[in-house]
């Protein structure tokens, strides 16, 4: 790969590392796309196909972005945003995010005002709640580690209220908030399986990501290793793409594991990737936020549908 200058837009090559045979179809832009540069830790891109504009975090500056897929402007979409993290979109079209620094996960109505989807388990405080998915039934299910309650960088330090870092599921029609798993290091990233039968949960500091079986009472069980990583892959945010492979961010790159777990590809990029999303008019561009940058490539590869869509 080609030196990388820290400029404030630009491109960089497209570098693609083909690990299995099954990968070697997968292409795209010669160039990487650099669309914005400035931030201190990149996460959490959610993209909007109705107003054509992706919405991302910066964690440690405490708000959020706005690109503009029509014009290319960025501007700031929340400041204050409670240290927001992880972003989704729910059936409405609704944005549901984790705020870290807040201790919760809200959605944000069409007026614009702030709903609370859950705060407390068992009405002991969140640790920082860090990503977010939303099932075709409407129930939300996230991850909750300690990065917002550790120092005063990605939230305010304090002491946790509950016994470890956990996985949660809001109920749809209750709101009651659920633990569906407690053997996790780090929860991190999540994604359902195409067909919404199993749950990847990345364990950012056990290095790995999980896979688990979905019920249709609301629990989880199993939970073998999916996918491994090596010393660098400290695997965070993951999307599928309409094949049913796993595209996670670990380290300086984008893996991409196929269903049965085989790492088959990766994506280098120049510094720590945090978080991705497939969107555009066609799913077909993949969204990066890492680090310092939003990154983007278009590929020949199209994001997962939501199921409900």
């Amino acid at each position: 790969m080609q030196p990388f200058h820290q400029t404030p837009y630009g491109h960089i090559p497209t570098d693609l590392e083909v690990l299995d045979e099954r990968f070697a179809t997968v292409g795209g832009d010669d160039l990487v796309e650099r669309l914005y540069f400035g931030t201190r830790w990149a996460e959490g891109p959610v993209y909007f196909p109705a107003g054509r504009f992706l919405v991302w975090s910066d964690i440690p500056n405490d708000r959020m972005l706005r690109w503009d897929e029509m014009t290319g402007a960025v501007g700031p979409f929340r400041q204050p945003a409670g240290y927001v993290n992880g972003n989704t979109l729910d059936r409405q079209g609704r944005l549901i995010s984790c705020e870290q620094g807040r201790r919760r996960v809200t959605r944000t109505e069409a007026d614009g005002s702030i709903t609370v989807i859950a705060d407390r388990w068992q009405g002991k405080r969140l640790n920082s709640p860090n990503d977010v998915v939303v099932r075709s039934d409407g129930s939300i299910w996230f991850t909750d580690p300690a990065y917002g309650i550790d120092s005063d960088y990605e939230g305010y330090r304090a002491e946790p209220e509950i016994d470890g870092c956990h996985v949660y599921r809001v109920d749809p029609v209750t709101g009651e908030v659920s633990r569906v798993a407690d053997d996790f290091d780090r929860p991190n990233g999540l994604a359902f399986s195409l067909d919404e039968s199993r749950l990847y949960i990345a364990d950012t500091r056990r290095r790995h990501v999980r896979v688990l079986d979905v019920h249709d009472n609301g629990t989880l069980s199993g939970g073998k290793v999916f996918a491994q990583g090596g010393d660098d892959d400290r695997f965070d945010g993951m999307r599928l793409d309409d094949t049913g492979r796993v595209w996670a961010a670990a380290g300086k790159a984008v893996l991409c594991h196929d269903p049965d777990g085989t790492l088959i590809g990766r994506l280098r990029l120049p510094d720590d990737v945090a978080n991705l999303v497939f969107g555009g008019l066609k799913r077909n561009r993949l969204f990066i936020a890492s680090s310092s940058s939003l990154y983007s490539v278009m590929l020949n590869v199209t994001g997962a549908r939501p199921v409900w869509s």
